[in-house]
């Protein structure tokens, strides 16, 4: 009897993320198919065991307003103190900045899909020849103009997530708004490319712990980024040496870089930049 109850209190917190249910896309393979529903399945058991929010009162939340940087503070590993201080403020939330330091030299590239500049395939082909994967966060308007090189990113063994629908700050939004945006992005995507994500970045860095709780709410892990640096302005790039220095020099256990595919400099510093890395020992994952 008592596990029923957990049961059901676990199922209506579950609910009340979204009151229109994701679309299964359906698929012509029977086993696929058979396979599809029954990892669906599991992931919302995994859900409702790690989600941990059927006390929460989201009334109570602090929906104040947070700039994320990791800022310049490192540790004795070079570990920037801001991603090692959310991590321990919003873990709870399935939030994180930083891989855990069990996971020894190893990094996680993911890169910022807000517009296409015509630089994401020059990326893809060097993470292609280095045989390194990434994540990429799209918009759901950058996917619905970029079908193509959203197919490739799934074809070749990346990791596409979720940046949300319209680029809102989510903590100035009401959490209808939140589902909106999260699960308006999700279901698009596995609609038109039959592809569950799972990460969620929210933009410009912005969150509360109210969106933070919303974002887990919808079946999400929040990542943010442990290294980051100015590349985002396309009439503001830093030259090729000082992009490298930066990036070599940020190098951390557990790091994970935010890059943004509309620099022209990431592009062309991208190899030199992972060749250095692993000859130091790094390994780049996804396993995050």
């Amino acid at each position: 009897m008592k596990k029923l109850i957990i049961i059901l209190s676990a199922l209506v917190a579950f609910s009340s993320c979204s009151s229109k249910p994701i679309e299964k896309k359906a698929v012509d393979n029977k086993e696929t198919k058979s396979s599809t529903i029954k990892d669906d399945s599991k992931k919302s058991v995994e859900l409702l065991d790690n989600a941990k929010i059927a006390n929460i009162d989201p009334d109570e939340l602090d929906r104040a307003k947070n700039g994320y940087g990791q800022g310049t503070i490192v540790d004795d590993q070079n570990r920037t103190i801001g991603a090692l201080d959310f991590n321990e403020r919003f873990e709870k939330y399935n939030a994180s900045a930083i891989m855990d330091n069990s996971s020894g030299k190893k990094i996680c590239l993911t890169f910022d899909q807000g517009y296409e500049n015509g630089y994401t395939s020059v990326i893809l082909d060097t993470l292609k020849e280095k045989n390194v994967k990434a994540v990429f966060f799209v918009l759901q308007d950058y996917a619905e103009k970029n079908p193509e090189l959203i197919r490739r990113m799934i074809e070749e063994g990346h990791i596409v997530a979720n940046h949300s629908v319209s680029h809102y700050s989510m903590p100035e939004l009401s959490a209808e708004e939140c589902e909106e945006e999260i699960m308006g992005c999700h279901n698009y995507i596995k609609e038109k490319f039959n592809y569950e994500m799972t990460l969620f970045r929210p933009p410009m860095g912005e969150y509360s712990e109210f969106s933070l709780y919303q974002t887990q709410k919808c079946g999400y892990k929040t990542l943010l980024w442990s290294y980051a640096y100015a590349d985002w302005d396309v009439d503001n790039q830093p030259d090729y040496e000082t992009a490298y220095e930066k990036l070599v020099n940020a190098a951390h256990p557990g790091a994970i870089y935010l890059l943004h595919s509309v620099s022209k400099t990431n592009s062309e510093v991208l190899p030199a930049f992972i060749d250095k890395l692993t000859s130091e020992g790094y390994e780049f994952t996804i396993d995050i």
